[in-house]
């Protein structure tokens, strides 16, 4: 049986994550307050900023960035999360 949530991204409850998707207090919070669902949406949105702000995964400054935008997408906290303005998939209509 699948452990539900009530996700934060979702705002509706859904099956929630097998295991904590982030090292330390953060990714305990993602587990009990994030769907697997919400997750994916966030992976989505974590490639759109990466790719946009030609970022590092390997750079510990980049990492603290990422955080930033995740606690804004995830949990609507600060000023980082969103999309830049006017931005649009590649493919999509303007």
């Amino acid at each position: 049986m699948s452990r539900l949530v009530y996700c934060q991204v979702l705002k509706t409850e859904a099956e929630g994550l097998d295991t904590p998707p982030h090292p330390g207090a953060l990714g305990e919070r993602i587990y009990a307050d994030v769907s697997k669902e919400g997750w994916n949406k966030w992976l989505e949105r974590l490639t759109s900023i990466i790719n946009e702000n030609g970022l590092s995964t390997a750079d510990e400054e980049t990492i603290k960035v990422i955080e930033q935008h995740m606690l804004g997408f995830l949990f609507g906290e600060g000023d980082l999360g969103s999309l830049p303005a006017g931005f649009a998939p590649p493919g999509a209509k303007k």
